[in-house]
């Protein structure tokens, strides 16, 4: 009776991810969550056309979700960790004075993060569920996909109105400045612009990005503020959803799927950033936009044509 119990009625309702299953998803994420394309969206669409029957809202695929996005919050602090350093000092100093002293670059950097990860953190509090009971259809997410593919566009052809001329490679601390060099009004809006990727199919770093250029920042150091804000608010959902991962025989039914998932999200994120950060030295967000708004259009016909 114990094994029963052990096997059929506690541990059965949370086995439903397989460990390829999971090692797909958290490539898919690690990928998908820095590269302007939406995670959400492509975690939505693609089970449904690789024909998984997958219940995206059990406990197991949320404690999936979970795990990826621990696993690139993780990835990303690590990566940019001698930035978070000087972060950090730089709030301690403005603390212990009282001020953000003229030209101290990482306290103006650290309180602009602080700044633009209010808005998303509230708006996704009372808003994340609405949403994704009224857009978490495959369908929906693909059509929103083509939408984010139509907002890097139009963001890339402003820039270019505003007479942008061609960018050059520069170091981190240079990046830094210049990110610093924007007003808190600005960074408060770069941080609300991320609350559209709420909805399944709009790309947070797209967004992200998309405030950064419109707000006179370079694809490089858009980019980078981008990777920065991501660290705070992907680890901050996935600490506070910690607990349902770590719910009672969810462990023991999906550990190793958990692992999996995470260790391909990590090992993604690392090289996505990596790739990123030198792509956007010089070239911009047009390639994203074509790719969203084609695969959106294929995706949204495929769905139809399944059924799904």
């Amino acid at each position: 009776m114990s094994e029963r119990i052990r096997y059929g009625l506690i541990l059965y309702p949370f086995v439903m991810i397989t460990v390829l299953q999971a090692a797909i998803l958290g490539l898919i994420q690690g990928i998908t969550e820095l590269f302007p394309i939406s995670s959400l969206g492509h975690s939505v669409i693609l089970p449904r056309l690789f024909g998984w029957d997958l219940d995206q809202g059990a406990p197991a695929f949320l404690g999936l979700l979970i795990a990826t996005h621990l696993a690139t919050a993780i990835v990303l602090f690590l990566f940019f960790l001698g930035d978070w350093v000087k972060v950090f000092r730089g709030l301690g100093r403005s603390i212990r004075h009282r001020r953000i002293a003229p030209g101290d670059t990482y306290a103006k950097l650290g309180w602009l993060l602080v700044i633009a990860t209010i808005p998303v953190g509230i708006l996704g509090l009372l808003l994340e569920k609405p949403i994704k009971v009224l857009f978490a259809s495959p369908l929906v997410a693909a059509a929103f996909l083509v939408v984010n593919g139509i907002m890097l566009v139009t963001a890339e052809r402003l820039r270019r109105r505003r007479g942008a001329v061609l960018e050059e490679a520069i170091d981190a601390e240079t990046n830094d400045k210049e990110i610093a060099r924007l007003s808190f009004r600005r960074g408060l809006g770069i941080g609300t612009a991320q609350a559209a990727a709420l909805i399944p199919g709009i790309s947070r770093s797209g967004a992200s990005m998309v405030g950064g250029l419109l707000s006179g920042l370079s694809h490089e150091t858009a980019a980078r503020f981008s990777f920065l804000l991501a660290t705070p608010i992907i680890g901050a959902a996935a600490l506070f959803k910690l607990p349902e991962m770590l719910a009672p025989g969810m462990l023991a039914a999906n550990g190793w799927a958990f692992l999996v998932g995470a260790l391909c999200s990590g090992l993604a994120a690392w090289f996505a950033t990596r790739f990123l950060l030198r792509y956007f030295e010089t070239r911009t967000l047009l390639p994203f936009a074509i790719y969203c708004v084609v695969a959106g259009i294929v995706y949204f016909a495929a769905l139809l044509v399944l059924g799904v």
